[in-house]
């Protein structure tokens, strides 16, 4: 009887864990949504059906390439651009040597999903990744006035998307006007080309620093057309801001610093003279007589 009832506690046990693991799967299988890991992580270089951005139209990629090579490719796409893997070079080529970066944490089965979404999309109409809808309406100086506001965080964007001024620089923004933690952006129009590849890049941006800040701060797309307008703006009447920042900041301390010592020197010299005269005066006045002491 001892032993029967061990049994039935090792199977009670057993049933738990299985059961706690099968549940654990697929919680993390439902955590990662093939739609909003493409958005997060695709979107910024990759449309379905939209033509090409940094990297190639993915509408109907499974028709040209294998599978395999896919998955192998979003998993790592650096290991088989470094193996020498011609068609990973073409891509490369294509793209103008921009490489795609490897995506955190992705592993097969998400690559497998993402794959499966790309298949389903091809066969709309209409993907809705194929890419940011801009106007194509000539910009006007109130587009590109508000884009500025925009940039500076003079406007604040809807969402509450950190403002591009807190990490990057436009020509004609002065000696202080931008940060330096990303890019020059005085001739980002120019290197995106146009104003769809440009507007479909910014609404779901996917550096390092900008995939999350807004991945739940997304731009509008009332908030982007000014942003280009302004950025096309500027690529036609500034030069990107090659001065060492840092010297500046440097030189305006050290003005400072020099201000400061001669403002308090001023002050001192004054303070200094006047008690230096008082003493003056006093050891100017004739001494009064000591009264001669009575023993």
């Amino acid at each position: 009887m001892r032993d029967l009832g061990s049994l039935r506690r090792r199977r009670l046990l057993h049933f738990f864990i299985v059961a706690a693991f099968v549940t654990g799967a697929a919680s993390t299988a439902e955590a990662i949504d093939p739609a909003k890991d493409f958005k997060q992580n695709c979107s910024s270089c990759h449309t379905i059906g939209g033509g090409r951005i940094t990297g190639p139209d993915l509408k109907d990629v499974t028709k040209r390439k294998d599978r395999a090579w896919l998955k192998k490719f979003i998993v790592d796409p650096g290991g088989v651009i470094d193996s020498g893997d011609a068609y990973a070079l073409k891509i490369l080529e294509e793209a103008r040597n921009v490489r795609m970066p490897n995506v955190a944490g992705m592993s097969n089965e998400r690559a497998e999903s993402i794959l499966n979404l790309i298949e389903a999309e091809s066969k709309l109409e209409k993907s809705q990744f194929a890419g940011i809808q801009i106007s194509n309406r000539p910009f006007s100086q109130a587009d590109v006035d508000h884009g500025r506001r925009l940039f500076t965080g003079e406007a604040r964007l809807k969402n509450g998307g950190t403002s591009c001024i807190s990490c990057h620089a436009v020509g004609g923004l002065g000696a202080l006007g931008g940060g330096k933690l990303g890019p020059d952006l005085t001739k980002v129009f120019e290197r995106y080309e146009n104003r769809r590849k440009l507007g479909t890049w910014l609404s779901a941006p996917a550096t390092e620093t900008m995939l999350p800040t807004f991945r739940d701060h997304p731009m509008e797309a009332e908030e982007i057309l000014p942003l280009v307008a302004y950025f096309k703006s500027a690529a036609q009447t500034y030069e990107e801001d090659t001065a060492p920042r840092g010297l500046v900041f440097l030189l305006l301390g050290i003005g400072g610093a020099v201000g400061a010592v001669l403002l308090l020197n001023r002050f001192w010299r004054r303070r200094f003279r006047g008690v230096r005269r008082s003493l003056v005066e006093a050891s100017a006045l004739p001494e009064e007589p000591v009264a001669p002491s009575q023993s």
